[in-house]
C-alpha cells in the first residue's frame, strides 16, 4: 500500500514537474507576435476643388503698405471725401517734438541731397536747383512752428524745447551768394524770433517763471542769437528782462502790470523761502 502510494505521488510530481518546464520553455521570444492596431494616419487637408485668385482683404492689404503709401490713401480719401478729414484729425494722436523735428530733419535731407555735384553750392546755379525743396522746408516750418505756440500748446516747456530744435534747423538754412535769395532765412529768422517772445511772455507768467529761471534758456537763445548774425535779439532782450524782472535786478515788479506781493511771492518761490515760518498742517487739508 505503501509502495503503490509513493508511486503514485511521484507520478504526480513527474507531470507537475513536466508541465513547469513546460510554462517556463514558453519565453516572450518564443511567443507568437502581439496583434498591434494601426496608427491612425494623420488627416491631411484637402485642397479646395475650387481655388481661384482672388484679392487681399483689407486687413491684409493695409499690412503692405508703408508709411507714405499710407498717407498717400488717407490724403486721396480726404481729397475725394472732405468730411473726413476732420475725423482723421480727430483720431490721430497728437503730434509731438520728436516726430514735428523729425519731419522738418527729413525734408533739410532731402535738400541737402539735391545740390549739384561740384561747382559753388552757393551759386545762383546751386539755388534754382534746390529752391523747390527749401520752399517745401520752409512751407512745414510754418505749418508746425503755431502748432507748438500757445495758446494751442499749453505747455510752455514744450514750445521752448520745439523752438530750440526749429531755431537748429534754420541756421542750416544755406547762404546764397545772391543777397536777394537770402531773404526766404532772414524771413525764418523773423518769424521765429517772434515765436520766441510769444513763448517766453508766456511762461513768465506761469510758476514764477521758474521754466525760464532754470532752463538754462538764456545761454542757448543767445547762442543762438550769435549764431543767427543778431537776428533773435528781440527774442533775447524780452528774455533778459524777464530773467532780470524775476531777480528783481531790473525795473519795478508793478510797471509790468504784477502786483507787488504777487510779485514778492515769486521772489520766495524762487528763493525757497515760501512758506517759512507759517504753522504746519497735518492731516486733511
Amino acid at each position: 500500500m505503501n509502495s503503490s502510494g509513493s508511486r503514485k505521488r511521484k507520478a504526480e510530481d513527474d507531470n507537475s514537474s513536466s508541465d513547469h518546464d513546460t510554462r517556463m520553455s514558453a519565453s516572450p521570444t518564443a511567443s507568437p507576435a502581439f496583434l498591434t492596431k494601426p496608427l491612425a494616419t494623420r488627416q491631411i487637408k484637402r485642397t479646395r476643388p475650387n481655388l481661384s485668385g482672388r484679392a487681399l482683404s483689407l486687413g491684409r492689404l493695409l499690412e503692405t503698405l508703408g508709411s507714405d503709401d499710407l498717407r498717400s490713401v488717407l490724403r486721396t480719401l480726404c481729397d475725394r471725401h472732405p468730411e473726413l478729414g476732420q475725423e482723421v484729425v480727430d483720431a490721430a494722436p497728437r503730434p509731438n517734438i520728436t516726430s514735428a523735428l523729425q519731419v522738418l530733419t527729413n525734408y533739410q535731407s532731402t535738400l541737402q541731397s539735391s545740390f549739384p555735384l561740384g561747382g559753388n553750392p552757393s551759386s545762383d546755379y546751386a539755388f534754382n536747383r534746390v529752391k523747390p525743396h527749401v520752399t517745401s522746408l520752409l512751407d512745414a516750418l510754418n505749418d508746425f512752428t503755431p502748432h507748438f505756440l500757445p495758446p494751442n500748446e499749453t505747455h510752455t516747456s514744450t514750445s521752448l524745447n520745439y523752438l530750440d530744435g526749429a531755431t537748429e534747423i534754420i541756421h542750416r538754412l544755406p547762404r546764397w551768394d545772391t543777397p536777394h535769395y537770402n531773404l526766404h532765412k532772414e524771413t525764418a529768422y523773423e518769424e521765429i524770433a517772434k515765436a520766441w517772445v510769444l513763448v517766453i511772455r508766456e511762461a513768465s507768467k506761469r510758476g514764477g517763471g521758474i521754466q525760464l529761471q532754470y532752463g538754462e534758456w538764456d545761454q542757448k537763445l543767445a547762442k543762438h542769437n550769435q549764431t543767427s548774425g543778431g537776428k533773435l535779439q528781440e527774442a533775447v532782450s524780452e528774455l533778459s528782462s524777464s530773467l532780470g524782472w524775476m531777480a528783481g535786478h531790473s525795473g519795478h515788479p508793478a510797471a509790468s502790470g504784477y502786483p507787488t506781493e504777487t510779485a514778492s511771492i515769486r521772489q520766495q518761490l524762487l528763493s525757497g523761502t515760501y512758506g517759512a515760518g507759517l504753522p504746519l498742517k497735518v492731516g486733511p487739508w
